[in-house]
């Protein structure tokens, strides 16, 4: 039956920046399929999210600061200690800054950057150690429409998602023939808290709307589907693949 190609039962999924907006709705969905999750955040909303989420399955939260590397590396190992092993591994957490190019602080770009790159590249490494000794693992790491285009006041955050999605071509290249998929989600416009800033624009808030041929900003939950595919034994010939969702906007 295909829809046993979905299932995630048994399964470890650890989720960066789970506590709201996407990060929550993925690991909503990848409760909702049966995995089990760790959830590995800064934000003080952390606790109420865990406990929102436990009405889905079984998940366990972890606070840590991400920017920092010790940081990284003691959630990862706490993460192993308590379920074990990591079979799916998504890279979500992130931040933004915005400001004209030309007055861009280089505090604001290397923040950017440690986080929504480096950080990346930090978990893909750890958890595929765990991975390629079994052979088998799910990474799903978060690019965006500005992996593909560049954006406006947002340079850092451009730079680091088109690095991304560059990486996870280097790490499938390396990794897919010893049975570890390296794959990346990127999500068009979504009105979640990173987005504010631009939701309040009203002028550049109009100008993507009319571009989107859904008709609407995204939502978390249109990303739910997506997630599980790339985590699910569905994508298991997908290696190196940069999946958009974006409401048509890249087809405009």
């Amino acid at each position: 039956m295909i829809l046993k190609q979905f299932e995630l039962t048994g399964k470890k999924a650890l989720v960066t920046g789970g506590s709201y907006g996407l990060g929550k709705a993925f690991a909503e969905a990848l409760l909702e399929a049966g995995a089990e999750v760790g959830i590995v955040d800064i934000s003080n909303e952390l606790p109420a999210a865990v406990k929102a989420l436990k009405k889905s399955g079984l998940v366990t939260g972890i606070k840590a600061d991400l920017l920092k590397r010790p940081e990284r590396k003691r959630a990862f190992q706490k993460f192993l200690k308590t379920f074990g092993t990591i079979d799916i591994l998504v890279n979500n957490a992130g931040i933004t800054r915005r400001n004209r190019a030309e007055e861009f602080a280089l505090e604001d770009w290397d923040q950017v950057i440690e986080l929504n790159l480096t950080a990346v590249f930090d978990f893909c490494s750890m958890a595929g150690k765990v991975m390629l000794k079994k052979g088998s693992g799910k990474i799903i790491n978060i690019a965006s429409l500005l992996s593909f285009f560049g954006g406006l006041k947002v340079p850092a955050y451009t730079a680091s998602k088109g690095g991304v999605a560059q990486l996870t071509k280097a790490l499938s290249n390396e990794w897919a023939s010893r049975g570890v998929n390296v794959n990346a989600l990127a999500p068009g416009y979504m009105a979640t808290p990173l987005n504010t800033a631009l939701l309040k624009d009203k002028a550049r808030s109009c100008q993507i709307l009319e571009r989107i041929p859904a008709g609407r900003w995204g939502k978390p939950e249109d990303l739910k589907g997506a997630l599980v595919f790339l985590a699910s034994p569905a994508s298991d010939y997908m290696h190196g693949a940069v999946l958009v969702v974006d409401g048509g906007y890249l087809g405009r």
